[in-house]
């Protein structure tokens, strides 16, 4: 089962219990620590970590469960309800989570990736839209708060549509599908392995990578409870180990990492390896880079892209106010080699 934002709800409910069970990492002596990890059916180099055992193998001593969600909005409440310890977020949720009125205190840990076009803007081919300014007056869904709905506002702004005028359906992944394939919409932004479904009779208007040309990037991150990092390490540790390799052999031996993905995600290993290709990948060091992370010493353009993009978000009336790049810079943990 995967979590919506309706269904994590149910999940929230139950968290007061869990807590006093000791889950989190936080637990008395003699008890196994848990961890709880939020992530999305998307090709990625977590679905290698989590299909291969990795963390379990490192941690023997703790009971790992892996959560299926629909979206970083769900995901962001999940935190706010403190259901989870670590989780695969688009950098549009992040942004969002670290502004009022959500001001989640996660931090990011690491880049998974750079979204290129494993995200687009699809119409129905029945619907003779050949531009985006042909939306007017139609019916467009979106996972809101996700990296998709950024994409999909930033790719009306480019072509000069007031959002008022666009019909703008928050839908999950799976329900934009079924909305399709019942022709409800005229047109989506989502990511694969949806984003597949409807291209097969839809025409791509846009996606991520045009976008990121333009000046609107939008990434994929690890972030993490600030409270479950630092009572953590070891686990920290151990996770970043296993997507830095995860990431390193999405370069090198692609077709291995396709074959874990196809397997989690119910995907053939030909459209596994497709969806891995529509995306950039950076391991540990280059993350370093000035343009990401950079260092402790020197810190990289990730706290501004962030707040860049929190900027946008308010421009959209999606966030309440946007904080000082201060609380962008303390929000990241550089990524190290052990």
């Amino acid at each position: 089962m995967q979590f919506s934002r309706r269904s994590v709800l149910t999940m929230l409910a139950a968290a007061p219990v869990l807590a006093a069970c000791g889950v989190g990492g936080s637990s008395s002596s003699g008890e196994r620590k848990k961890v709880r990890i939020a992530y999305q059916n998307f090709a990625d180099s977590t679905l290698l970590v989590k299909d291969q055992g990795t963390l379990e193998k490192a941690l023997p001593d703790h009971d790992i469960a892996w959560t299926p969600f629909d979206s970083g909005a769900s995901i962001n409440t999940a935190f706010l309800g403190g259901a989870i310890d670590l989780a695969v977020i688009g950098s549009s949720p992040a942004a969002g989570g670290l502004c009022p009125p959500l001001q989640i205190p996660y931090q990011v840990i690491e880049l998974l990736n750079v979204i290129g076009d494993s995200e687009a803007l699809v119409v129905r081919n029945a619907s003779g839209i050949t531009d985006v300014k042909g939306l007017v007056g139609k019916k467009v869904a979106a996972p809101f708060s996700s990296t998709a709905h950024y994409s999909l506002l930033a790719a009306l702004q480019q072509g000069g549509v007031d959002p008022a005028s666009v019909t703008l359906v928050d839908l999950e992944p799976q329900n934009i599908q079924a909305a399709w394939q019942r022709g409800d919409i005229d047109g989506a932004y989502v990511w694969t392995p949806v984003l597949s479904v409807l291209q097969k009779d839809g025409k791509t208007l846009t996606d991520s990578a045009k976008l990121a040309a333009a000046g609107k990037p939008t990434l994929t991150f690890t972030v993490a409870r600030k409270d479950f990092l630092d009572a953590n390490p070891d686990v920290i540790a151990r996770w970043l180990a296993a997507t830095d390799a995860a990431i390193k052999l999405i370069k090198t031996d692609p077709q291995q990492v396709a074959a874990a993905v196809s397997r989690q995600i119910g995907a053939t290993t030909e459209d596994a390896l497709s969806q891995l290709k529509q995306n950039i990948y950076l391991d540990h060091a280059e993350q370093r880079s000035p343009e990401y992370f950079g260092t402790a010493q020197a810190p990289g353009k990730l706290a501004e892209q962030l707040r860049a993009t929190a900027e946008f978000l308010l421009s959209q009336k999606k966030v309440d106010s946007v904080p000082d790049l201060s609380v962008f810079q303390s929000a990241l943990r550089v990524p190290t080699d052990g």
